[in-house]
């Protein structure tokens, strides 16, 4: 993928980060006193203070050392939610029956993966690019899938890809750990010991990008 490295934030410094999902809605009000809203975005888009997450000077330093290694806002790289990054929306660790991700038809053999947000007509579908490939499980009308010689996940896409396509109508489900693709949205780290041992930690903004 140009333009990003498949590289992760420094992991204890994105536990701590302040953020998440924002949306664009236009709303107009009526002479009636009621309103129209509008969706400008179809899917979210997250922003990220990693400067909340700094708990240290070592901190500091291995965010200052990754700055340099993408160039600023130059690449992008993987940043791991602290408080969405698992197909399940629960303390349990993934399994493979989690998130409905298509059914077979008999030739397709890869999938994109998704996590489903609510249900119904109201319900979101988030495409996850960046999924943990150790981590992703997977199986076929009920029965679980072996990673490696069943299924794997492609690096470049992150789609799970079968050896067999699955059979026609059969539900194909997976879960999954998964990254957020974003960049630094400056070009300029301001650090200063003095403000970091009175505990002013300066701002360090991240933003999700699309891959």
């Amino acid at each position: 993928m140009d333009g990003f490295l498949d590289e992760q934030f420094p992991a204890g410094v994105a536990f701590g980060a302040l953020g998440g999902p924002e949306r664009r809605t236009e709303v107009v009000g009526l002479a009636t006193g009621y309103e129209t809203r509008n969706a400008r975005w179809a899917d979210s888009r997250r922003r990220y203070d990693a400067a909340t997450g700094i708990r240290s000077l070592a901190d500091l330093r291995d965010v200052v050392a990754f700055f340099e290694k993408v160039r600023g806002r130059l690449y992008g790289f993987r940043f791991r939610d602290p408080f969405d990054h698992s197909s399940t929306n629960t303390a349990a660790l993934p399994s493979a029956f989690d998130q409905w991700i298509g059914a077979g038809d008999g030739t397709i053999d890869r999938f994109a993966l998704r996590k489903a947000y609510g249900a119904g007509i109201a319900g979101y579908s988030r495409l996850i690019r960046l999924p943990d490939p150790s981590s992703a499980k997977c199986a076929i009308n009920g029965q679980e899938l072996v990673r490696g010689s069943d299924f794997s996940v492609d690096p470049v896409t992150g789609e799970l890809v079968f050896s067999l396509p699955p059979p026609a109508g059969e539900a194909v489900t997976a879960g999954f750990l998964f990254d957020v693709p974003v960049r630094f949205d400056t070009d300029r780290l301001e650090l200063s010991l003095t403000h970091f041992e009175a505990g002013d930690i300066p701002s360090i903004p991240l933003i999700e990008i699309r891959i």
